[in-house]
């Protein structure tokens, strides 16, 4: 780079620093909002199904019964909140949302068990909604069939017995699995949109054609115009890292400059995205509109919400041409597992390959004429 090119780019930069600077809707957009959002969603989603409201219908009223019941409660996944006497009122209490599961024991439960014949108890799950009806169903198998292997062995120990040792995140904390991808999502949406708006910008201020008439390369141009939104990115990807590990307790297990140098051509990526879209959209409402419609196919085919190997095979394909889920197994990997360069050397290949055909295609698309 020359130095007549390095100050025109330069210029272009400092421009653009002090649109942003001057325009406290960016701002706000930059820093408080990622940050609003990272609060709300990291506290409020919770995968882990427990203290499911649960009524209960005892007709045997037995100590038997009484002790299934405990067995329920006693696994945390289930919270007792209503005990009826009839079939019918666990089921409209279902109905009216105020319970999810109803637990019903027959009268004859404990003369079955007695007469050393099979005692059956109904489980009823509300199904609308899925993740509690599948962890309802097979806790309840799961009670189910430990006591029925207790009452055969007596006191003998189980034949086999399974220990499941849970890697990485042994407590199985939900903010441990949202965060990581939750900032990449965050980095995507800010570096996309704020991008976006950069030429738009300069078309609703009408000092779109003073940068046609001035000597400014259009590279030049594209590169003083991305460089202040690839600063922030960054500093707010960094800043949002620092608040995982400080509020939510997320531990970093590998080294954090490995998580940067991956992050830095996916940012790259979706700037050349917004770049292509603020070529194409006349206002900044429009412009922010398309950039939007960029994030739902990234956030449900990314794997960050649902796992890509339960999609259909067509859509694993397609999965694997976004950035996003490439950004987000690298986040997963250095955060959580503790991975580096021989692990994620691939996810950069890949990043690099798509920043640069995305900033290329974008940058083909700016025409330095009206």
């Amino acid at each position: 780079m020359t130095g007549d090119t390095f100050l025109r780019t330069f210029s272009i930069a400092r421009k653009e620093m002090l649109h942003i600077l001057r325009d406290p809707q960016t701002l706000f957009f930059t820093i408080f909002v990622p940050v609003m959002e990272l609060f709300m969603l990291g506290y409020a989603i919770d995968t882990n199904v427990r203290n499911v409201r649960t009524v209960a219908v005892d007709h045997a009223g037995t100590q038997e019964s009484r002790r299934l019941l405990e067995q329920f409660e006693n696994s945390g996944d289930f919270k007792i909140t209503h005990k009826v006497y009839s079939d019918t009122e666990a089921y409209q209490l279902i109905v009216a949302g105020k319970a999810r599961v109803g637990i019903i024991i027959p009268e004859d439960y404990s003369r079955r068990l007695e007469a050393g014949e099979s005692a059956e108890m109904l489980v009823l799950v509300d199904g609308t909604e899925s993740s509690i009806a599948a962890e309802a169903v097979n806790v309840s198998n799961a009670i189910a069939l430990r006591e029925s292997l207790a009452r055969i062995l007596q006191d003998q120990a189980f034949p086999i017995e399974a220990r499941p040792r849970i890697l990485f995140n042994p407590d199985t904390r939900s903010a441990n699995f949202f965060i990581p991808g939750l900032m990449v999502v965050m980095c995507q949406m800010m570096s996309t949109v704020l991008s976006a708006n950069a030429i738009v910008r300069e078309k609703e201020l009408g000092t779109l054609e003073q940068l046609y008439m001035t000597p400014v390369r259009r590279g030049e141009l594209i590169l003083g115009k991305m460089g202040p939104y690839i600063l922030l990115t960054l500093l707010e990807f960094c800043f949002i890292a620092f608040l995982m590990w400080s509020i939510f307790r997320v531990p970093i297990q590998g080294y954090f400059i490995t998580l940067i140098m991956i992050t830095f051509p996916f940012v790259l990526a979706n700037l050349g995205v917004g770049l292509w879209i603020s070529t194409k959209a006349a206002t900044r409402e429009a412009a922010g509109q398309v950039a939007m419609g960029t994030f739902l196919p990234s956030i449900f085919l990314s794997g960050y919400v649902f796992p890509i190997d339960s999609m259909p095979w067509p859509l694993q394909h397609v999965a694997n041409l976004i950035p996003t889920t490439w950004m987000i197994d690298a986040s997963r990997s250095v955060i959580l597992r503790g991975g580096g360069w021989q692990e994620l050397w691939q996810h950069a290949i890949v990043l690099w390959c798509m920043a640069i055909t995305a900033v290329i295609f974008g940058t083909l698309q700016m025409k330095k004429r009206l």
